[in-house]
């Protein structure tokens, strides 16, 4: 969410660099964009700013210092006005800024003589710092007002001779190479020019100009600053000869799947660390939350272990209970989700153990970890997560078998459910017709019992992210409980049905809402006279709720494109949510 990219150095060509970083990472999702260049001929600041999606290139004039931003709003609406970069009234500064200011409101009331222009918390900032400025370096100008800031941000502020930046809970990544510097929120955007690294820890000041200078925000001290060789291969995303990257990335899944059960190292660790665990918790947002949950039953089912599930929003209200034996696995796809990161720096205070199960290699989860196991399922351009969540489900099944003693028969299950997978890509047909009939529908329930409920609660979210429809997902005991009154004639009602011990009740939900007028929708081995459409999924044990979440991508996203919309970039939403 939301994405900074700067370049200062020799080299004339800083706005352009600065452009083709913000590409790399616009898959973290935004709804604006800017690009702020200081003109070599030093008459100021430039800043081209647009609402929407980056275009495929751009021009820009020489410059060898350049800051710019995707935004994805927060404070303020979407306008060309609320795009960053901002600058200062006497156009001598320029800034971006990732996360919050919750104390905004009250540094408003420092302002002297200032005509807001915008409706964002970060202009606030831009010209409490041109104050300062007046009578101070930029370092201490910027120092002093990060210093008053609450909440969780990262600042990048630049006069035309240096950038100064700092960061709290916002990641931020700098880079040398053999003409200059840069910085990012995202180390992918920097690897096409350097591997030569540096991650911004919470409470650091950088200042880049002809050297680099780290500090300590708090008080200026300076921090002796080493950068490390990172030993990564950068990978660009291309679609090939697929319409859209999500459509990829679901035919990349099998091939996923193989991936896990070829190295397991960090699995059998792990492993080891739940034996040892006194008190296990799974930790994740949005996808990665129901695929905890999902390792919850699994635990239960194939380790019969109690593990606790909670999403991360909502962990900071319970870690009491968290201990120095305790064992915390997170799981975060981009390994900066806030709503992870926060509630593992407080648990690590506890001196509890922290497993980062992530795909993204040096991320802050990654670095924070005492355990990291990365997915390892390449790069991922869809905000709609696929092959990230598909490799995070493997892997918890993994878990929950080698804890039971099982390793090998969950690589086999593995290993079957990949064939699977494979053959549902060829019958992606048959969904594409389901997605033809149901399409128009206002409403859209999805139901499953067992593994197959946190299936149910993915299959809603995934619908609900690519095409707008309003979908929910349902434990199918809870219909008679209340959820039974939104059915009506012609409601699409998906069921799974595995073969497993909740068949029979489930297909007594289907009986129930059939009896309402629905149109029913079975996922599993077998045809039942309940349903109207069926789509058949060989019965793999545990892991048939992998061919089954493909099933609900699949659908997602052919009633996107039915709906005409991106399924790639769906509105509102970002790959790396970094604000709370």
């Amino acid at each position: 969410m939301c994405g900074i990219f700067g370049y200062i150095g020799q080299a004339n060509d800083a706005a352009q660099k600065v452009f083709n970083g913000l590409l790399d990472i616009e898959y973290r999702g935004y709804d604006s964009w800017g690009v702020a260049y200081w003109k070599m001929d030093n008459v100021g600041w430039k800043i081209e700013k647009r609402v929407g999606f980056l275009p495929s290139s751009f021009k820009f004039p020489a410059s060898n210092i350049s800051i710019g931003h995707t935004r994805w709003a927060t404070h303020g609406g979407v306008t060309v006005t609320n795009a960053h970069p901002h600058l200062s009234c006497d156009g001598k500064l320029a800034l971006v800024h990732n996360g919050i200011v919750e104390n905004y409101l009250e540094l408003k009331k420092e302002l002297k003589s200032h005509k807001l222009k915008s409706e964002t918390d970060t202009e606030i900032i831009i010209h409490l710092i041109e104050d300062r400025f007046k009578n101070n370096s930029l370092k201490h100008a910027v120092a002093e007002i990060f210093n008053k800031m609450a909440g969780l941000s990262a600042i990048v502020v630049s006069d035309g001779r240096e950038i100064v930046a700092c960061k709290r809970g916002s990641p931020l990544v700098l880079g040398k190479t053999k003409s200059g510097f840069v910085i990012a929120s995202d180390p992918n955007a920097i690897l096409p020019l350097t591997n030569k690294l540096i991650f911004l820890e919470d409470g650091q000041l950088v200042v880049l100009n002809k050297e680099l200078k780290l500090y300590e925000v708090k008080d200026l001290n300076e921090i002796q600053a080493e950068f490390t060789n990172i030993d990564w291969k950068y990978t660009q995303g291309t679609k090939g000869q697929f319409p859209h990257f999500m459509l990829k990335e679901i035919y990349e899944q099998p091939q996923v799947l193989y991936n896990q059960i070829q190295s397991l190292d960090s699995v059998e660790k792990i492993i080891k660390e739940l034996k040892n665990a006194f008190g296990t918790y799974f930790l994740g947002c949005g996808s990665a939350s129901y695929t905890c949950f999902l390792g919850e039953y699994a635990f239960s089912k194939i380790a019969k272990k109690h593990v606790n599930f909670s999403i991360g929003s909502e962990f900071n209200y319970t870690e009491d209970f968290l201990t120095d034996k305790s064992l915390l696995i997170a799981v975060s796809q981009s390994g900066e989700t806030i709503d992870v990161v926060e509630p593992v720096n407080l648990a690590k205070k506890k001196g509890t153990k922290v497993v980062a199960l992530t795909n993204t290699l040096g991320s802050t989860l990654y670095r924070m970890a005492d355990i990291k196991h990365l997915l390892n399922a390449g790069p991922e351009k869809a905000v709609a997560s696929t092959k990230a969540v598909i490799a995070m489900v493997a892997n918890l099944l993994l878990y929950a078998y080698g804890f039971a003693g099982k390793l090998e028969e969950g690589i086999k299950v593995i290993e079957n459910s990949a064939k699977e997978i494979e053959e549902i890509i060829k019958k992606q047909g048959e969904i594409k017709k389901l997605a033809d009939k149901i399409y128009q529908a206002q409403h859209t329930f999805v139901l499953g019992r067992g593994l197959s409920y946190p299936v149910a609660l993915e299959a809603a979210l995934k619908i609900k992210e690519t095409s707008y429809i309003h979908a929910e997902g349902f434990a199918s005991g809870e219909l008679k409980h209340g959820c039974i009154a939104l059915i009506d004639k012609g409601t699409p009602v998906i069921l799974f049905v595995p073969e497993d011990e909740t068949r029979p009740a489930v297909l007594a939900n289907a009986m129930e809402v059939k009896a309402r007028g629905a149109y029913v929708v079975g996922v599993g081995v077998e045809k039942a006279p309940s349903f109207d459409y069926f789509f058949k999924v060989k019965d793999v044990g545990a892991s048939s709720v992998l061919p089954h979440i493909v099933f609900a991508q699949l659908l997602g996203y052919f009633l996107a494109v039915k709906k005409r919309l991106n399924p790639d970039k769906p509105r509102n939403l970002a790959k790396s949510v970094t604000v709370k």
